[in-house]
C-alpha cells in the first residue's frame, strides 16, 4: 500500500489555508449585519419618468411598466438585439417514453434548434406529462443547472418518485402538473467571457464579436432560451401553455424573474434564493453586491451595469420594480435563514414594495413590512413568500410550498 508524501500533504494543507485566508480577506467588506445597513430611498414605482403619478392600471401597463423594463434591459440585464439574419426555430421530438417512472409519466426529449446563416444552436428541452390525466395540464418550467442531456433526468432507483437530481417529479405528477426543464448552458456558458460559440454569434453583424455595453449578458440569454421553450409549449397539446409556472434557484432564480417580467405568457413565477440581481434590493448592499457579482461573474449582466459598482443608489431602478413588472401574475419568493449571501430580508422587502403595484391592479400583495415567521408560507396572495431554516438549496418543504402556491393560483378552485 502506497502512502502520500507527508511533504505533499503539508503543501496541500498550506495551499488550502492560504486560499481560505485570501477568500476571507477578499470578502471582509461584506455586510451581513442588519444594523449596519445604511438608509436608502427606493426609486418610485408609481411615478412616470416625466413625474406624472401613476394612478390607474392603464397608466401602469402602457406607460410605467414599459419604462421600467427598458431601464432593466439597457442598464442591468442587457437587451437582445435584432439579429442581422432572421432566426429560424425548429422543434423536433427526439424521443418519447410513455412508460417513464413506471408508467406514471410520458417523457419527451425535444430539440429546439435556432439557426441562421451565421450558425445554429440546439437546446435540449425536456417535458414530463402525467399519464391518465385529462390534457392539457398546467406545468412548471424550470431553469435547470442539470444538463438535460445527462442521466440526472432519469428516474431514481434509490429514491422512488424522484429524478436522479433529486427533483420530486412524482409529487408534481400526482398534483396534475407537467414538468419541464431547460438547461442554462445550452445557449451560453455558465460564466461566459467570449460570447463566440453560443447564441450571441447568430445576432452579430459583420465586424462584431462581443456584445455591446447595453446588450445581453448570460442571464438575458438564459431568459431568452426559456421563452423559446415556451414557444414549443404553445404547440404541445398535452400542456396548457396559459398555465405555466416559470421557476429557478440561485442564478436561475435571477433568470426566472427577468424571464417572467418580459414574457407575459408565463402565468406565474417562483424565484428561490435569487439574491443579488434577483429579488434582493440593490440598495441594501447586504450579502452579495454588484461589485461581488461582476468580480466573480463579469458578464452575467450587461456591461452598462458595471457603471453602478458601489454606486447602487444611482441606479434608476431597484429589484422591487422588476417583481412589479410581473404583476398582476402571481410571484413567489423563497429565502433561507442561513443563506445570508442572498439577503433574505432584502428579498422580502423587494416583494413587499412591489405589492403596491399588485394592489393597484386589484390583486393581493404582502401587507406587512415585517418578514413572516420562519417556516410560515404566504400562499393565498398574488405575492407569496416563505423563509425557512437552512441554507442555499431547494428542499422538500420548499417544493411543497411551490406546488401549494401554484395550486392556489393555477388549479380550479374546489368548493
Amino acid at each position: 500500500m502506497k502512502y502520500l508524501n507527508p511533504t505533499l500533504i503539508l503543501s496541500l494543507l498550506a495551499m488550502i489555508t492560504a486560499q481560505a485566508r485570501e477568500a476571507k480577506e477578499r470578502d471582509k467588506d461584506i455586510n451581513y449585519d442588519e444594523k449596519k445597513i445604511s438608509s436608502y430611498d427606493l426609486p418610485p414605482l408609481l411615478v412616470a419618468a416625466d413625474g406624472t403619478p401613476v394612478t390607474t392600471p392603464a397608466q401602469w401597463h402602457n406607460v410605467r411598466r414599459p419604462q421600467i423594463l427598458s431601464l432593466f434591459s439597457n442598464l442591468v440585464y442587457g437587451r437582445v438585439p435584432e439579429p442581422v439574419e432572421p432566426i429560424r426555430t425548429e422543434f423536433k421530438v427526439v424521443k418519447a417514453d410513455a412508460k417513464f417512472m413506471g408508467g406514471k409519466a410520458t417523457r419527451k426529449d425535444i430539440d429546439i434548434t435556432l439557426s441562421n446563416k451565421r450558425g445554429s444552436v440546439t437546446m435540449r428541452f425536456l417535458v414530463f406529462v402525467p399519464n391518465g390525466v385529462k390534457a392539457p395540464v398546467p406545468a412548471f418550467l424550470k431553469h435547470s443547472f442539470n444538463n438535460t442531456r445527462s442521466d440526472d433526468f432519469k428516474s431514481s432507483i434509490l429514491r422512488p418518485g424522484k429524478l436522479r437530481n433529486g427533483w420530486p417529479l412524482k409529487d408534481f405528477l400526482d398534483r396534475g402538473y407537467g414538468f419541464c426543464a431547460v438547461y442554462h448552458e445550452d445557449l451560453v456558458r455558465h460564466n461566459e467571457v467570449e460570447f463566440l460559440r453560443g447564441i450571441h454569434r447568430l445576432f452579430y453583424p459583420d465586424g462584431q464579436s462581443f456584445p455591446k455595453a447595453r446588450e445581453w449578458g448570460v442571464l438575458s440569454a438564459c431568459a431568452w432560451g426559456a421563452m423559446r421553450a415556451m414557444d414549443y409549449l404553445q404547440t404541445d397539446d398535452d400542456i396548457d401553455h396559459t398555465r405555466v409556472a416559470i421557476m429557478g434557484h440561485s442564478k436561475m432564480g435571477k433568470a426566472t424573474l427577468w424571464t417572467a417580467a418580459q414574457d407575459e405568457r408565463f402565468a406565474l413565477a417562483i424565484s428561490a434564493q435569487s439574491g443579488c440581481a434577483g429579488a434582493a434590493l440593490w440598495r441594501r448592499k447586504s450579502g452579495e453586491t454588484l461589485k461581488k457579482m461582476v468580480t466573480r461573474f463579469p458578464y452575467w449582466l450587461c456591461r452598462n451595469a458595471w457603471k453602478f459598482i458601489e454606486q447602487e443608489d444611482d441606479l434608476p431602478v431597484d429589484q422591487h420594480m422588476l417583481l412589479a413588472c410581473i404583476a398582476p401574475r402571481p410571484v413567489y419568493i423563497h429565502s433561507g435563514v442561513e443563506d445570508t449571501w442572498a439577503d433574505g430580508r432584502g428579498e422580502y422587502l423587494s416583494a413587499f414594495h412591489a405589492s403596491q403595484v399588485y394592489r393597484l391592479l386589484g390583486k393581493k400583495g404582502l401587507e406587512s413590512k415585517e418578514s413572516p415567521p420562519v417556516g410560515k408560507a404566504i400562499i393565498e396572495s398574488e405575492v407569496g413568500y416563505h423563509i425557512r431554516e437552512g441554507g442555499h438549496s431547494i428542499n422538500g418543504y420548499d417544493w411543497q410550498r411551490f406546488m401549494d402556491f401554484a395550486d392556489y393560483h393555477l388549479q380550479p378552485k374546489k368548493n
